[in-house]
């Protein structure tokens, strides 16, 4: 059967195209391997706008064409130095001959291709964690509350903990928490009691919740409200999508508003349930405004918060996906 000519056109684009391919099939092209993305489009006559046609929809900072010529490269895989163990990992690196980028000192990029779990003891050492992933972990310190000494534990809940990275960076930053996760599905929360054993942590509270309708509100004891909400909330996941571009040939538009919805409900159910003058971190892998400031926007109509942080964390300048975060803190502890 013979080769698609887009399949070829989506080799060519890429920097990390099979040479051998295309010399056999498209020769001259070959010679031109080299060059840019944007170039190699240019050549084609084919427009890097073109690629992500929802240019309407993203969030305001987003560089449209930046973005979408992110699609074109292999990202980088990144490792989150655990504290403690970050000379372990480097040296287990460099015995293994694995190259590697320093990006701070608890964070390295690799090529994504590295079999890292053939190196190093994964959760224990160091987590898999996209660098923009790591970043959330600067609205993580602006929520430790002044008030609270070392002897008092901030409670902490993870609402939909998912495998629990987020969790596993708050206890690494935060030190002294009161860890409670949750999630939708008991299978994830299996899955997150393995790895919460090899990273190393022991106590902590894990339910199953739906949160996704109004009639599915948990119920908190009085007393039992929480210092920091941490919701990595369900999404389009647009802003990883050049980990798998084949979602953008898949993705239906009218998601954004059933994403934007969800991520509405979720948060309305688990405010009440911060204490006065707690906060919320909400967090989303999208780069489309609905599912971004507009939620914050919406927040904010109906729930005395205030903004201490809120940021797109761009990713596609740093072969990494694009997050956006927003860190709120409640104001009143009477809201309804």
């Amino acid at each position: 059967m013979p080769i698609d000519e887009r399949i070829l056109t989506a080799l060519f684009l890429c920097e990390t195209s099979p040479h051998e391919m295309l010399e056999e099939l498209k020769p001259d092209w070959n010679e031109l391997i080299a060059l840019p993305a944007n170039e190699k489009a240019h050549m084609l006559e084919i427009s890097l706008d073109a690629i992500l046609p929802w240019k309407s929809e993203l969030s305001n900072d987003v560089d449209h064409i930046e973005f979408s010529r992110s699609f074109l490269i292999q990202p980088n895989l990144y490792l989150r130095l655990r504290p403690g163990m970050e000379e372990t990992v480097r040296e287990k690196l460099h015995e293994a001959g694995t190259p590697f980028n320093l990006i701070n000192h608890s964070c390295l990029a690799l090529e994504n291709s590295v079999q890292v779990d053939k190196i190093i003891e994964l959760d224990k050492e160091a987590l898999v964690q996209d660098y923009s992933s790591q970043r959330v972990g600067e609205f993580l310190s602006l929520s430790t509350l002044p008030h609270y000494s070392v002897e008092t534990p901030l409670r902490v809940y993870d609402c939909c903990a998912a495998s629990g990275g987020k969790s596993i960076l708050a206890y690494d930053l935060l030190k002294n928490i009161d860890l409670t996760v949750s999630d939708i599905r008991e299978s994830i929360l299996i899955n997150l009691k393995n790895r919460f054993e090899r990273a190393g942590i022991r106590n902590y509270k894990a339910f199953v919740q739906d949160l996704t309708s109004p009639s599915k509100k948990p119920t908190v004891k009085k007393g039992d409200a929480f210092d920091l909400i941490i919701a990595d909330a369900p999404c389009s996941g647009s802003g990883t999508w050049s980990r798998t571009p084949e979602q953008l040939y898949y993705f239906k538009p009218d998601k954004i508003e059933y994403y934007s919805s969800l991520q509405k409900t979720i948060l309305e159910n688990i405010i009440p349930l911060i204490k006065k003058d707690g906060y919320l971190l909400y967090i989303t892998c999208s780069v489309f405004k609905k599912e971004n400031e507009d939620v914050v926007s919406h927040l904010q109509n109906l729930f005395d918060l205030k903004i201490v942080k809120m940021e797109l964390l761009k990713g596609y300048d740093m072969k990494a996906d694009t997050l956006f975060a927003a860190l709120l803190q409640k104001n009143r502890s009477d809201l309804s």
